[in-house]
């Protein structure tokens, strides 16, 4: 059974305070990321992410990840790390299960910002 659903400010109040909790060194990392609370991704975001059908999509890094960048990175928007709560919601059967999803799914993406791809997010229990 679902847990009961979250307005959209206790939801970002979840992924905020998802961030508040991340060590410090990496929070000094996020300098020109923004992270986005949305309903659900578009086809367009689940084409990006390569989700087939079905599975469920938690979050999504739009950006160029860190050690991709060079010298001619430069006078651009923010990278973006989108976080999405129906699919959050749909999957996840108590609070605690939906905080941790959360926390993860934020880790996961960050990860892809840092320059993991998905076998070492995997490897670090990040998936």
């Amino acid at each position: 059974m679902p847990i009961p659903r979250l307005s959209r400010a206790q939801f970002r109040r979840l992924v905020r305070e998802a961030i508040d909790r991340l060590p410090t060194t990496v929070q000094e990392m996020l300098h020109n990321v923004d992270v986005e609370v949305r309903w659900r991704p578009t086809p367009w975001e689940r084409r990006q992410a390569g989700v087939r059908p079905g599975e469920p999509l938690f979050g999504l890094y739009l950006g160029t990840p860190l050690p991709q960048r060079d010298s001619s990175y430069t006078m651009t928007l923010p990278d973006r790390i989108v976080i999405y709560q129906e699919p959050h919601e749909r999957f996840c059967r108590s609070h605690e299960e939906l905080v941790e999803q959360v926390r993860v799914t934020l880790l996961h993406e960050i990860g892809h910002y840092l320059g993991m791809d998905e076998d070492r997010l995997q490897e670090l229990g990040l998936e």
